[in-house]
């Protein structure tokens, strides 16, 4: 008989994860408090980057966060306030924001990125499957000689990587976009990087893993957990007791809640972003990230997304619109051409990105208990990341060596 899995959270990382643990022949079991139809998994950029080598936690980002504390429009937003979960993670997070970690971070972020471009290929081939997705690199535009620099050096280290990366003069940039003015002094550019159309893809492998036996129960919460020693024995669902082999915790930002209830501790903050879709015709055709604003424009099936923001905050559902517009007005800035309508800005969405105390996602087994694995802590990075993660969960499980090395991921590492 099968090994029964359940994997709490059922975003792309649980989707993802319940993919390739169904094709090594395990019994698979989704739990999400959701209707499994909103959050960042369906709100973000649709990313596939390589190209973004940089973690989260690097060198300026806490002094620019502490400029920027009191400016709730900003693109990097850090909430004040007293709570013990957030001043741990701060404490961790401020330690991290190091060269080392940035110099330490770059292969596992590369590695993991193509390995999940790689297996998303052999997704959308392997099953005929008609999701939105092109290979046309990523620019990351620049109104300013400072941050064109950074780009510089950024595209440099990239390239020392391995990867294909270049800078590009506003000529250049004009091959690339011939149907859309852009107001810019010069980019860097990543050929590495593709995009996708998020809600295309995430229907069609939903639609795929429950035609295949994966039992999504939405809607739906775990009320308790029975730990007997060294392992989860059971869980309380919908007043039912029920036994799995193992558990995946990949609940996005409410993993470190459930963390806490199974008796340990995983650092990890809630990171808001918004996006904005409009529907009409830009000629856009390569996304961008616009540098100063840290917004994205990705050209969707049908639409463009304009997203962006870090709001480090407590969870919430308040729709902040002065981050909203802040994303609004940088878009019509380096787009001139492009406006977006009091009601586009209105219907804007969110998503809660969670993010680890290093910029690195937690991928692993805990040295808590022996049959829960973590899956999480992505931050911006979860689209990107979500196919190679989901397959090495199904690796992990299985007791085979993972494609990659995860070493930077474990979730056990001490800050």
């Amino acid at each position: 008989m099968s090994k029964k899995v359940l994997i709490v959270g059922g975003g792309i990382i649980g989707i993802c994860s319940a993919y390739f643990l169904k094709k090594e022949g395990f019994d698979v079991t989704i739990v999400d408090k959701s209707g499994m139809n909103a959050g960042a998994s369906y709100i973000n950029a649709g990313y596939l980057s390589p190209g973004h080598i940089i973690p989260l936690a690097s060198p300026g980002v806490i002094s620019q966060g502490l400029k920027w504390m009191f400016d709730s429009s900003s693109p990097f937003y850090i909430q004040p306030r007293l709570n013990t979960a957030f001043v741990k993670w701060l404490y961790a997070f401020n330690k991290s924001c190091t060269e080392k970690n940035v110099k330490n971070s770059i292969k596992p972020i590369i590695d993991l990125s193509v390995f999940s471009q790689k297996l998303l290929d052999q997704i959308k081939s392997e099953n005929q499957m008609s999701f939105h997705y092109e290979k046309k690199g990523l620019m990351m535009l620049c109104k300013s000689e400072k941050h064109l620099k950074k780009e510089e050096e950024v595209v440099k280290r990239a390239v020392e990587s391995g990867l294909s990366a270049k800078m590009l003069s506003p000529q250049d940039i004009k091959l690339i976009e011939p149907n859309i003015k852009i107001d810019t002094i010069g980019a860097a550019y990543f050929k590495s990087d593709h995009h996708t159309t998020p809600g295309e893809l995430i229907l069609e492998l939903k639609k795929f893993i429950t035609e295949n036996g994966v039992k999504c129960l939405k809607n739906t919460e775990i009320e308790s957990f029975d730990i007997d020693r060294d392992r989860i024995k059971s869980v309380t669902v919908s007043g039912k007791s029920v036994k799995f082999d193992e558990y995946v915790l990949s609940a996005g930002t409410w993993t470190s809640e459930i963390c806490k209830k199974l008796g340990f501790e995983l650092l990890l903050q809630a990171g808001k972003g918004y996006s904005i879709n409009h529907h009409k015709e830009t000629g856009l055709t390569c996304p961008a990230i616009l540098v100063e604003a840290k917004c994205a424009v990705t050209p969707m099936n049908g639409f463009s997304r304009f997203s962006g923001t870090m709001e480090i905050s407590s969870i919430n559902n308040k729709l902040r619109m002065n981050r909203v517009n802040a994303i609004a007005d940088s878009v019509e800035s380096f787009y001139p051409s492009i406006k977006i309508s009091e009601t586009e800005r209105n219907n804007a969405g969110f998503g809660f990105r969670p993010i680890s105390a290093d910029g690195l996602p937690y991928i692993g087994r805990t040295n808590k208990l022996k049959n829960v694995t973590i899956a999480t802590g992505h931050g911006m990075m979860g689209w990107s990341m979500s196919t190679g993660t989901g397959k090495i969960i199904s690796e992990i499980i299985s007791d085979k060596k993972t494609s990659i090395d995860i070493d930077r991921f474990n979730p056990n590492r001490k800050f």
